[in-house]
């Protein structure tokens, strides 16, 4: 029975998701048809894609705003969700000593070099150094900082919808993320637990088949890992919950296939 509770409320969230996506999606583009600096419009001006015909220039145009703008509906979905086992905090603020960052730079130029492969271990002799002499407080935006709301764990998770990430990147988000872990650290009790986690919306390599992105795995270890079906099990709080999502997901997306069509039709008649 609570399972399914938990069922309704979560594929309620998605359809909403979806509805309102849908709904906005087509009024943005459809209400910028005659605006020159419109999203499409602006985005239509290369020459290259030009030649190769009308309809290929608008829909190269249309799948970029539709690829950006999906990422930033799948991640709202995903806190809306996460609401229903979480306390949502968007941002973690707290004293930062020096020693703590002196630990995190060495970690990382470790791992740059290949000296060490990244492990969850590393890092935790950054509870040892609160309350330093040398602190800051600091400040950091956080895609997902959650709390449990049974257990009171601390989760810190960094959401890449596709999980694409250079080597300069992986490694500031993996600053960031300790950063925040030794915050935190300096701000909890010591038996609070805190874990951070790297995640994806979505596998890029294909759902159950092997995530082999080394670029991110150079400053991450697959115990921080939530690809795919991994991290909406977790907003979720369900072993069931990808399973769900895609299920609510799919029987809704009709509507912005018909968002879509009508976008196309008043673009090119």
């Amino acid at each position: 029975m609570k399972n399914l509770t938990e069922k309704k409320a979560i594929q309620a969230l998605v359809h909403t998701a979806v509805e309102s996506y849908a709904e906005g999606f087509r009024a943005r583009h459809e209400g910028e048809v005659d605006n020159l600096e419109g999203i499409i419009n602006m985005k239509v001006h290369n020459v290259f894609i030009e030649a190769l015909g009308k309809d290929v220039q608008y829909y190269a145009a249309l799948v970029r705003s539709l690829d950006s703008s999906l990422g930033n509906m799948l991640e709202s979905l995903a806190i809306n969700i996460a609401k229903l086992s979480f306390e949502i905090k968007r941002n973690v603020e707290g004293p930062l000593s020096n020693d703590q960052t002196r630990i995190i730079a060495e970690l990382l130029e470790k791992y740059k070099r290949r000296e060490k492969k990244p492990e969850v271990s590393d890092y935790q002799v950054l509870r040892t150094h609160k309350n330093g002499k040398n602190e800051v407080i600091k400040r950091h935006d956080s895609d997902y900082y959650l709390i449990d709301k049974e257990t009171n764990n601390h989760y810190l998770i960094e959401l890449k919808i596709g999980g694409d990430l250079d080597n300069k990147k992986a490694r500031s988000e993996k600053e960031a993320i300790l950063e925040q872990f030794a915050i935190l650290s300096n701000t909890l009790p010591k038996d609070k637990k805190i874990q951070i986690f790297f995640a994806t919306a979505y596998n890029r390599f294909g759902e159950d088949k092997p995530w082999r992105q080394e670029r991110v795995r150079q400053f991450f270890v697959d115990d921080e890992l939530l690809i795919g079906r991994s991290f909406w099990n977790f907003v979720c709080q369900n072993d069931r919950g990808y399973e769900w999502i895609l299920e609510a997901y799919r029987s809704s997306a009709y509507l912005i296939k018909e968002a879509l069509d009508s976008i196309k039709k008043t673009y090119l008649g």
